[in-house]
């Protein structure tokens, strides 16, 4: 399995949802992805975070998995610990459906 990450966020932000991503990659997802046999599969990882006019987090998560496409979005996020653990505990709900 080949992982792609796009990681856009705010340069002040940018150490702390790195971190947060790999930690809920390793902890959460891959679990899930090894049970399934996608050895060949390449996969891509986007996630956008901005902030808003009231200073509010702003989030969108894009996984593409052999042509499966999965998004999250949200607004008004006001931790950005909490954002990052939420989007994936929703793609990790999803995958446990499939």
């Amino acid at each position: 399995m080949v992982l792609k990450t796009q990681i856009h966020t705010p340069d002040e932000d940018r150490e702390v949802v790195e971190r947060l991503v790999w930690e809920n990659l390793k902890n959460k997802i891959w679990s899930y992805l090894n049970k399934l046999d996608w050895e060949d599969v390449e996969w891509i990882l986007d996630l956008k975070i901005e902030k808003n006019k009231k200073w509010l987090f702003i989030w969108i998560l894009q996984i593409n998995i052999d042509w499966k496409s999965f998004r999250y979005e949200r607004e008004d996020y006001k931790n950005l610990d909490d954002l990052v653990n939420h989007l994936f505990d929703h793609f990790k709900e999803e995958l446990a459906k499939k």
